[in-house]
């Protein structure tokens, strides 16, 4: 449970991050995030949200408008936004690229955050949960060829099924890890120390100081 409050938690930082949103808003952003197999309900996010103002992490205004009737048993809409205490909080998560960052329950949400993201980080991210995947793989296979003979055909099925799910992810992880290694030697080469090639203006205004310089001697040539 910690895990996912904690991922939670770290997806409403990262929406916030972009415009503050009313509860409404923030949940259907949630949902696209999440998936629409992780379903978020209010029973979740209110507590989350409650929790995070109570460490400074957001803080609720309400919303423009009238307010509601007394007598209408509405409550006002409020508005969550990050503070200075939020913004540094995302700042220090999506800098980390602990094993917590490769597990199931925090990659899609850390990943939908690579945009704010550094180079470095997705990288190591990105190789940590392929180093994860290839090892749940061989154990995968692994078991299969010791059970193969148990297993009725349904359950060897989806046996199958789940290893060509995680073949397919570490494949994919393969395509974006390459291409965020291009990325850095691009950049690297980009930036090289190097001497930029001198212009016949420069080279024309050097000589110009040099035959200023007295002891210098320059002979006609003929």
């Amino acid at each position: 449970m910690r895990a996912r409050s904690e991922v939670l938690e770290t997806a409403i930082l990262g929406i916030l991050n972009e415009a503050p949103m009313h509860g409404y808003e923030l949940r259907k952003q949630l949902n696209v995030l999440l998936g629409s197999f992780r379903a978020l309900s209010y029973g979740s996010l209110y507590p989350c949200l409650k929790s995070m103002q109570a460490r400074g992490l957001i803080a609720g205004t309400e919303g423009s408008g009238a307010p509601p009737h007394a007598l209408s048993g509405k409550r006002a809409r409020i508005a969550y936004e990050l503070t200075a205490d939020g913004k540094e909080r995302l700042q220090t998560v999506l800098a980390s690229s602990g094993p917590s960052a490769w597990e199931d329950e925090s990659f899609d949400v850390r990943f939908a955050f690579f945009g704010q993201t550094d180079a470095e980080t997705r990288l190591r991210i990105l190789e940590g949960r392929r180093t994860r995947l290839a090892e749940r793989l061989e154990n995968v296979r692994e078991g299969a060829a010791r059970t193969r003979e148990r297993l009725d055909e349904y359950t060897l099925e989806l046996q199958r099924h789940g290893l060509e799910q995680v073949e397919h992810e570490v494949r994919w992880l393969d395509e974006l890890i390459d291409t965020e290694r291009g990325r850095g030697r691009a950049r690297a080469g980009s930036t090289a120390p190097g001497r930029a090639p001198r212009t016949v203006a420069a080279t024309n205004e050097t000589t110009a100081e040099d035959e200023k310089r007295p002891g210098t001697d320059y002979k006609e040539r003929g």
